[in-house]
């Protein structure tokens, strides 16, 4: 990974003089507006009262419910995403099943998708693995059904083959993140968000976790910066970058349940297309060449990131 901080004792303050501004703007061109939070809630609080009234007997729009994903760890970006819902069922739903035969989990997933459908016929719906997709026009909602798990964490639906449940943690996930922002002044949410709309905008076949992943495993190797300021972005941008190049095939673990998450390179050839621009906008950003900075992180992020700044 470059690290150039054997080389700052050469600089001087006039040099990067848009690098702040410019991922200031960035950040916050990525943020959600506030009717598309307001619509995102209401979706999903529809969706779990409806399953509160079919499962616990009771409306709830908060009540058995844990926003997983990027409404749960704060990095939900702008344009609006999927909205991750994990839904606990009553144990008693688990043990019905359990009297089965066949792939349970598929057959679950099948009546969940169809008390949903009772409160939105119109809506296009489907079992997809080990969620319920709900197809708003302006939000994906998908449900994860889950029975909670003694010992900790939760079961939930693996559809494929014949069929069984998965030990996940998300509480444990979602602990690890907000330690490693809490640790690097939020930086981990605002990094995560960038990354996610390079994936966004250059069709990256890669999952948000494990851009996140990524993010938190980089950050504490890098020696320079500090504090929630963006003067340091287009460096840690840079830096995250090159450190993927070298995760082609690579895995990491989950917290808790210990899973290994395979990498995969699909993604691996943007990466370096994207590496190799970062590098070029980072010398531009220290030259104060304004526009042709702008352009060329442009061609990784879109024109979310601003081109000029003043």
């Amino acid at each position: 990974m470059n690290n150039m901080l054997a080389n700052t004792t050469v600089f001087t303050l006039s040099q990067w003089a848009f690098v702040e501004r410019r991922f200031q703007r960035f950040v916050g061109n990525l943020a959600l507006l506030p009717d598309q939070i307001t619509d995102g809630e209401t979706k999903h609080k529809g969706v779990v009262d409806c399953l509160n009234r079919a499962y616990w007997g009771t409306p709830s729009e908060t009540a058995h419910r844990l926003l997983v994903g990027s409404w749960g760890k704060g990095t939900r970006v702008r344009p609006p995403r999927d909205i991750d819902v994990l839904f606990r069922l009553p144990i008693s739903d688990y043990l019905r099943f359990e009297q089965r035969a066949g792939n349970k989990q598929s057959q679950l997933l099948q009546e969940v998708k169809d008390v949903l459908l009772d409160t939105y016929p119109n809506t296009r719906m489907r079992g997809d693995g080990q969620v319920v997709v709900v197809a708003f026009n302006t939000y994906q909602i998908e449900v994860v059904p889950a029975f909670e798990r003694q010992g900790g964490g939760y079961l939930i639906c693996e559809t494929y083959g014949d069929g069984r449940y998965k030990w996940v943690d998300p509480h444990a996930e979602m602990a690890a993140f907000f330690a490693a922002d809490a640790e690097y002044a939020g930086n981990a949410t605002k990094l995560t968000q960038i990354f996610k709309q390079w994936q966004r905008y250059c069709d990256v076949p890669i999952k948000s976790f494990h851009l996140e992943a990524m993010v938190k495993t980089v950050l504490p190797t890098l020696s320079y910066g500090g504090g929630n300021s963006e003067f340091w972005f287009d460096w840690y941008v840079r830096d995250v970058f090159a450190s993927m190049t070298s995760w082609g095939n690579g895995s990491f673990a989950m917290p808790a349940t210990g899973e290994v998450i395979q990498l995969g390179d699909a993604w691996l050839s943007k990466t370096k297309t994207a590496a190799a621009r970062a590098v070029k906008a980072c010398d531009y950003e220290q030259a104060n060449l304004n526009k042709e900075a702008g352009e060329e992180w442009q061609k990784i992020f879109g024109q979310m990131i601003p081109q000029l700044v003043t």
